[in-house]
């Protein structure tokens, strides 16, 4: 029980590392992505259209199906599907100056109608009406090959698939940039103040950008690693949107820090598994324990605000618009 628990924790702490690691990205650069959600459900979505195309060309003998093709192309499918999201909230709150509240909203309803028609046009052609991936699912759960070997340690700790480890990568690659890279001084300074950024010649519209679609793709992964660990690679419709909302609550959680994000990610994921895992308790118990992790954000930012430190405020900009002629 202990290990499958454990085990259940990582898996869900995989998820939402992937996508408070990609919204804290793009807080950073002083927009406020509340599409998070809807991305990572295209994100997962594009993956399962790929798997469906890929499974037909295999059948048909025009490509051949192994560990790399199959995690190659969908890991691309995935980024596809994530970036083409993100961009037009990108365009529209960068480019356009629309509100991002409404425009992530926007986005994230669009992303879930988008990707349950996705998920329903390809189980419509599985003669049960659900369509899944199990041949490329596992390739994705594969794991190091001295895990079963070093006990309880790694029946619990080691049993992840690589995109487990690569999120870690992503964490502390991140972390380094933003704290010891002048792109990362400049992407602090266009989320703090993009008048005095652009004044010292940095361009906000390019940090913007890269910053919004880099994390969205980052977010985007969280929804692929979801559907292969947990549905065998098939669509499970709206599975996906709560990790989403509490990807961004993670965000808060940590106070802006990359880093910290591997603590709230594993402290959600833990709550998460508990309330699945407890079967005993009733089910209105059951759904308190899951808003339990909103409830501690709430409290965190009540906290932080109270304490008016600015290492626990968010940039500055973030939400607002940039207007140059107004600098």
């Amino acid at each position: 029980m202990i290990v499958s628990f454990i085990n259940a924790v990582i898996g869900y702490f995989t998820v939402l590392i992937y996508g408070s690691t990609g919204e804290l990205l793009t807080e950073k650069s002083g927009n406020l992505n509340l599409g998070t959600p809807g991305i990572m459900c295209v994100g997962g979505s594009f993956s399962v259209l790929c798997g469906y195309f890929l499974r037909d060309m295999a059948a048909k003998g025009t490509i051949r199906l192994n560990a790399f093709t199959a995690i190659f192309l969908t890991l691309l499918a995935t980024l596809i599907g994530s970036l083409l999201v993100t961009l037009i909230y990108a365009f529209l709150t960068i480019s356009l100056k629309a509100n991002q509240n409404v425009t992530g909203l926007a986005v994230t309803t669009f992303g879930t109608g988008l990707s349950n028609f996705i998920g329903a046009w390809v189980n419509s052609k599985a003669e049960s009406g659900i369509m899944a991936f199990p041949e490329i699912a596992d390739y994705y759960k594969v794991t190091l090959p001295f895990a079963n070997k070093l006990g309880f340690f790694g029946d619990a700790f080691l049993a992840s698939g690589f995109m487990t480890y690569l999120s870690l990568v992503i964490v502390f690659v991140l972390a380094f940039v933003i704290r010891k890279t002048r792109t990362g001084l400049n992407l602090r300074s266009v989320g703090e103040n993009p008048a005095t950024a652009d004044s010292a010649g940095i361009n906000v519209t390019k940090y913007r950008y890269l910053a919004t679609c880099i994390g969205g793709m980052i977010s985007g992964l969280g929804g692929l690693y979801f559907l292969m660990q947990y549905s065998d690679g098939g669509w499970n419709k709206n599975a996906i949107l709560p990790f989403g909302w509490l990807s961004v609550a993670i965000v808060i959680f940590v106070v802006w820090k990359p880093v910290l994000g591997i603590i709230g990610s594993a402290t959600f994921g833990a709550l998460y598994a508990l309330s699945n895992s407890i079967t005993t308790i009733p089910p209105l118990t059951q759904q308190l324990f899951k808003l339990f992790p909103y409830i501690v954000t709430v409290l965190v930012l009540t906290i932080s605000s109270m304490r008016k430190k600015r290492e626990l405020q968010p940039p500055e900009s973030l939400g607002l618009p940039y207007f140059r002629e107004e600098r």
